[in-house]
């Protein structure tokens, strides 16, 4: 905290709020102090532009982009997401499992626009056991739960049942959101919470802190499917040349401004980083770097990262799509598909497995994951290899490493490949660099 102060000039205090009874640096107002006064607060009349705040993006492969959003932009953009987007009202209490590191904070905190009670939770989402959110949700009364697509399948995996073991009698709407949810984690939702209950998979980013597409309250929910692009959003699937898809892969485009877009990068003086960020491909329209698919009914199918989306003989395949299929057998506890263009015009796509305890990655499994992939997809889907890993590298909002990962297979040096604060263990990273190392041998 100190060098911090020291860094930074124009500092005018720093409040500590305390926490498991830590004292309070040298200099800061106690959260105490500043709350005792009975004073009044100041309305400010502000620009709808003014900036509300600075988010930063993951910088999992780079320096993170700083994030300037508006007061006007994120006012409006919150109360179109949470009043009528997820239903939210005086009588609600929306619980969202989030760290003040991802924007889904800043999503939760904005639920007080809608006068809903706020549950704020700070812990692992695993502690003293993987019911710990469910255990939550059933003390809070929840209403509205929010958590990762990849606690879902966590749970899934570790065959707990949160419809049996707690009261989720007020839960109306389960919503994830992080990476896409597998049709599998629908099943399971359905079957072990409640088989009328509202699941919600949304997507969108934090450089709009909000939703593309995701929850409509009065319309039906379709396993593995986004329900419908949000209220006034002109998203749209486009091919490379800017054409339109219906029930094809494109990648994720708004054709018409959001309000909450950013008013600016901030240290991007000439704005050419935020141009470069999402303008280059198609000029002057938002490409937000997914593939996705817009259904001939209307919902939205997300289908990954478009930078390391697979691409096999010409043929675009969702990374996602072999995560739902390898992860039901019971000795893949997690998995990770690269594909890599070689130098001799090749193409190599291996599969890292972090096995559940008690596996062995010997003939039998490698040949039933390959069979696994080969049925519930096609053969153009399974990998060349099957490689065992200690674990699977994330970003510190829990999406699994693969532009990182495929860099350094590439033979990008781990300083340049990744940002280190951004990942949860950067050791694991190590094990792909000398696989690298000793493919080029």
């Amino acid at each position: 905290v100190a060098e911090l102060r020291r860094e930074l000039p124009t500092l005018r205090a720093v409040v500590h709020i305390p926490l498991l009874g830590t004292d309070a640096p040298e200099g800061a107002l106690a959260w105490a102090a500043l709350t005792s006064a009975d004073t009044e607060p100041v309305f400010e009349q502000v620009p709808f532009d003014h900036p509300l705040w600075v988010l930063y993006s993951s910088g999992t492969t780079g320096l993170p982009k700083a994030i300037v959003q508006s007061q006007g932009g994120i006012l409006l953009e919150h109360f179109k997401q949470l009043g009528l987007h997820c239903d939210l009202g005086p009588e609600d209490r929306f619980f969202w499992y989030t760290s003040t590191g991802w924007m889904m904070w800043n999503f939760l905190v904005s639920g007080l626009l809608t006068g809903t009670t706020v549950v704020l939770y700070d812990g692992s989402p695993g502690y003293p056991d993987v019911s710990a959110q469910w255990r939550v949700a059933e003390q809070t009364g929840a209403t509205l739960y929010g958590t990762s697509a990849a606690y879902v399948m966590a749970c899934r995996k570790a065959d707990i049942h949160p419809g049996r073991d707690f009261d989720l009698s007020r839960i109306q709407c389960v919503a994830t959101t992080g990476s896409p949810l597998p049709p599998d984690g629908f099943r399971w939702l359905h079957d072990e919470v409640a088989a009328d209950l509202w699941i919600a998979s949304v997507s969108g980013g934090t450089d709009v802190c909000s939703c593309f597409a995701g929850a409509v309250p009065t319309l039906p929910v379709h396993i593995g499917e986004l329900q419908a692009p949000c209220l006034g959003t002109d998203l749209q699937s486009w091919d490379p040349s800017g054409k339109p898809l219906t029930d094809e892969v494109g990648e994720l485009v708004v054709t018409n401004p959001l309000p909450s877009m950013p008013i600016r990068f901030w240290n991007d003086p000439d704005g050419s980083r935020y141009h470069d960020s999402y303008f280059d491909m198609y000029p002057g329209v938002w490409r937000h770097g997914d593939w996705i698919t817009i259904t001939g009914r209307g919902s939205v199918v997300i289908h990954g990262r478009s930078d390391s989306t697979l691409n096999r003989q010409g043929v675009r395949m969702g990374s996602a799509d072999i995560y739902e299929a390898v992860e039901r057998l019971p000795e893949i506890r997690e998995s990770l598909v690269i594909g890599l263009e070689e130098p001799d015009g090749g193409y190599w796509m291996p599969l890292f497995v972090h096995l559940a305890d008690g596996a062995t990655l010997d003939d039998g499994l490698r040949a039933a994951i390959k069979a696994t992939i080969r049925e519930n997809l096609s053969p153009r889907h399974v990998p060349d290899e099957v490689i065992e890993v200690p674990a699977i590298p994330h970003t510190l909002t829990g999406k699994r490493i693969e532009v990182p990962v495929k860099r350094l297979l590439q033979g990008t040096e781990l300083a340049k490949a990744v940002n280190p604060g951004s990942v949860d263990n950067l050791d694991l990273l190590h094990f792909y660099a000398e696989l690298a190392a000793s493919r080029r041998r």
